[in-house]
């Protein structure tokens, strides 16, 4: 009778050692220390690591890229981008000077490339020896107001009207769009006025 007492008081220790032990739940995420979603709490690896991806974070960027989760400092503003050295690819209109019927054309007047600076959010665009200035915004969109520059035609300086606009599409990339505008006098007391359009496609 003793011995059944001290077995079932065995029993009874074993049961209630069995049921008060906690039984350590696992933790589970990415183990992996390398990647971007590592947990230092996990024990158990669930496969949801993802693996970093370098670029800028920041929307409000030009080179904003979506699929970076991690900055690496790269970020660049459309104005930023803009400033620089740009090789030009001009696709000008042609112009006969009536009377005495010579073309010239605008692609011959243009320089190979063109030097971009800027000043308080203004960029100054260095066309040859002819400045215009413009306007980019966040989205890379470039406006350039209409204004007075001197141009050689191919017969002398003259005041020219220009405006436009353009886009930079990559930070190699981008386009303008700019449309000349004179009066030219062969007869006297009788100016014709032209415009003349320019598509300026750029490279870095």
């Amino acid at each position: 009778m003793k011995k059944n007492k001290l077995s079932l008081l065995f029993l009874s220790v074993l049961i209630f050692m069995i049921s008060s032990c906690k039984k350590e739940e696992s933790i589970l995420g990415c183990t992996d220390s390398t990647m971007f979603n590592y947990n230092p709490e996990a024990t158990e690896d669930d496969g949801s690591c993802i693996s970093i991806i370098l670029g800028c974070t920041n929307a409000t960027m030009f080179n904003y890229n979506p699929n970076a989760n991690t900055d690496d400092g790269s970020c660049l503003s459309a104005f930023d981008v803009a400033l620089g050295e740009w090789d030009i690819n001009p696709d000008c209109d042609e112009f006969t000077i009536p009377v005495i019927n010579t073309t010239i054309s605008l692609n011959d007047q243009l320089p190979e490339s063109i030097e971009v600076m800027g000043s308080n959010d203004i960029l100054f665009i260095e066309i040859g020896e002819t400045e215009v200035n413009g306007t980019i915004d966040d989205f890379g969109v470039i406006i350039v107001p209409s204004q007075t520059v001197s141009i050689d035609m191919g017969f002398g300086p003259m005041d020219i009207e220009v405006e436009g606009d353009g886009i930079i599409l990559t930070e190699s990339s981008g386009n303008i769009d700019l449309t000349y505008s004179f009066e030219i006098e062969m007869i006297p007391n009788f100016p014709i006025t032209e415009s003349l359009d320019c598509s300026i496609s750029l490279s870095k």
